[in-house]
């Protein structure tokens, strides 16, 4: 398995502990939905607009969602996904799981070579 580069396990890192939140796993499930402003998610998840901020701004640091405008009112802050990060993601986990795959299907073949009955 080939091993993800600094920058890459960095990232990978930084994904994985922004997802280790349940409210930051739920405001995913939400934007998996659509674009929502922070009041909306808030309202959502059952978190202050304080506790929220907090939220997002981790999720904004680990580049899971980025943060934008909507073309009628630039006070109002709108959170989207960003796809990459999970992509990302998801890559490594298959590389993973081919990787043990590989192993158990060798070890497999270990024992049934050692043990002919």
């Amino acid at each position: 398995m080939a091993r993800p580069d600094g920058a890459a396990s960095a990232a990978i890192d930084r994904t994985l502990t922004a997802l280790a939140d349940p409210h930051r796993r739920r405001t995913v499930e939400i934007l998996r939905q659509g674009p929502r402003p922070a009041g909306e998610l808030a309202r959502a998840i059952g978190l202050s607009p304080p506790a929220m901020s907090r939220h997002l701004r981790t999720l904004r640091q680990s580049g899971l969602v980025e943060e934008g405008h909507d073309g009628f009112d630039a006070r109002l802050r709108i959170y989207r996904l960003r796809p990459e990060p999970m992509a990302d993601l998801k890559d490594w986990l298959e590389e993973t799981e081919r990787m043990w795959s590989e192993q158990l299907l060798a070890f497999k073949e270990h024992v049934e070579r050692e043990d002919p009955a």
